[in-house]
């Protein structure tokens, strides 16, 4: 067990290592939900925040003031109607708005100057009003029309911190109250982020309620949508017309999500900004926990490469010990390379499986193994799939399996049993009848079900 953990923790420690290398003097803008400004947890995240910086990474902050404007708001007994989810910041109460979002950013770079960051607070956002929608006036309520990139730009590579209230100005010097969320979608679009963070009271977006498109993993422990890709994203909000234009409702935050990744941010991630280390998980490890939504390539099924060799070993190892698989060296994967495929996620391995071909058109699957993390999220149909279409397509007739803990699992998969003597002669021959493996064939035309994990 203990030798269990320290394997565990040494790979945590190679994927942060290796997102470190990725991101750093990359651009991450993080906008935080204004009702954590006042949690237990919130200078925690600060410390987080602090500690991406200090490994090179570029912060921006865009913190929501919804709730400190709220408070201010009523104190002084100014009355500001929302429609739609949007606030109608009338003149009079713009000086209170201000006020209040000034009050949370001041907060902010107060934290981060007592982790010994710099940061500024700053007027770098060009705007404009809303003005009339559906017949409402939303007064001094408006929208980002730009920002001055080059100052951002020089502060940023000095290591200072940029602290965007939701405030903007026109050029004549006249505010308008920003949604902070389309502030952090505008910013991350123009300052080309490689990542844009909502980071919510709630985590990740459940699927309860919602139409889900084909192929979206949701969590089976918690019902959270865990990732999709920009055109899954697409098609979830065709499925789900939003009921109102508020900025922070969960279809909102997939539509900014999609049009960010339109537009070059290459991640969205929506995270618990009220659980302890959520914003490292979701950096440094390839498995994070609440919904990202993605541009660029997140996850290959492809040929394996002599590069992936030690990584499908130490995958595979853990299997080998409990008895479940063949072992293995790297000089008998090296010498059927080609036979191998793995599933990569940010380049690190949680899939292999391996073809190997038989005269008589047959051929086996074998070395099937799937990083437990990802077990449940139907990598190991896929990987089946994918040595299924690859023996389609070099035109193998069968394909076998053997088998000693999950013939109930391929046989949802369309494989059936069948007797050792339907095996190739040279797998007959070297059958290990001590280890008494199941056979399983599939005819390649059979269609399949879903499932799930290893043979040997």
């Amino acid at each position: 067990m203990e030798r269990i953990s320290l394997k565990e923790q040494a790979e945590i420690i190679r994927q942060a290592f290796g997102y470190i290398n990725r991101f750093k003097n990359e651009t991450f803008v993080i906008k935080i939900d204004s009702v954590l400004i006042g949690h237990d947890l919130f200078p925690v995240l600060i410390k987080d925040l602090v500690l991406l910086r200090r490994m090179g990474i570029r912060i921006i902050l865009v913190p929501g003031a919804r709730t400190r404007i709220n408070e201010v708001l009523s104190a002084y007994n100014v009355e500001c109607p929302s429609v739609n989810g949007i606030r109608v910041s009338y003149p009079e109460a713009i000086p209170f708005i201000k006020m209040a979002a000034f009050d949370v950013s001041n907060r902010i770079m107060t934290m981060l100057a007592e982790n010994e960051a710099g940061a500024i607070i700053g007027n770098w956002v060009k705007a404009r009003g809303i003005g009339v929608r559906g017949g409402v006036d939303f007064q001094n309520s408006g929208v980002v029309e730009n920002l001055q990139t080059g100052i951002l730009n020089k502060m940023l590579d000095e290591g200072i911190i940029p602290i965007f209230p939701n405030i903007g100005w026109s050029a004549k010097g006249k505010p308008y109250n920003l949604s902070s969320s389309d502030l952090a979608f505008t910013i991350s679009v123009q300052m080309k982020a490689a990542k844009l963070f909502f980071v919510t009271e709630s985590g990740g977006i459940k699927a309860e309620g919602f139409k889900i498109p084909d192929e979206v993993y949701v969590s089976e422990s918690d019902g959270t949508i865990s990732q999709l890709t920009m055109a899954q994203a697409g098609q979830f909000l065709d499925l789900n017309p939003p009921q109102d234009q508020s900025d922070d409702t969960n279809l909102a935050l997939i539509s900014y999500a999609y049009r960010a990744c339109k537009q070059g941010v290459r991640r969205v991630h929506i995270i618990d900004g009220a659980t302890e280390g959520m914003i490292l998980q979701e950096v440094f490890s390839n498995s994070g926990f609440g919904t990202m939504i993605y541009s660029n390539q997140l996850e290959d099924f492809r040929p394996m490469t002599t590069a992936d060799i030690p990584g499908v070993l130490s995958l595979m190892q853990p299997m080998v010990d409990e008895g479940a698989l063949v072992p293995r060296t790297a000089e008998d994967l090296t010498e059927k390379l080609d036979d191998y495929a793995v599933y990569a996620v940010d380049g690190t391995i949680h899939a292999c499986g391996a073809l190997h071909t038989y005269p008589g058109q047959q051929g086996e699957i074998a070395a099937i193994v799937v990083n437990p993390t990802y077990a449940s999220r139907g990598v190991g149909k896929k990987i089946i799939e994918y040595l299924i279409e690859k023996a389609t397509k070099i035109r193998l007739n069968t394909v076998f399996v053997l088998t000693t803990l999950t013939a109930d699992w391929f046989h949802q998969l369309g494989f059936i049993k069948c007797g050792i003597d339907e095996l190739p002669d040279k797998k007959r021959e070297a059958y290990n009848k001590n280890r008494n493996s199941i056979v399983m064939k599939y005819p390649i035309s059979n269609q399949r079900n879903d499932g799930g994990i290893h043979v040997e």
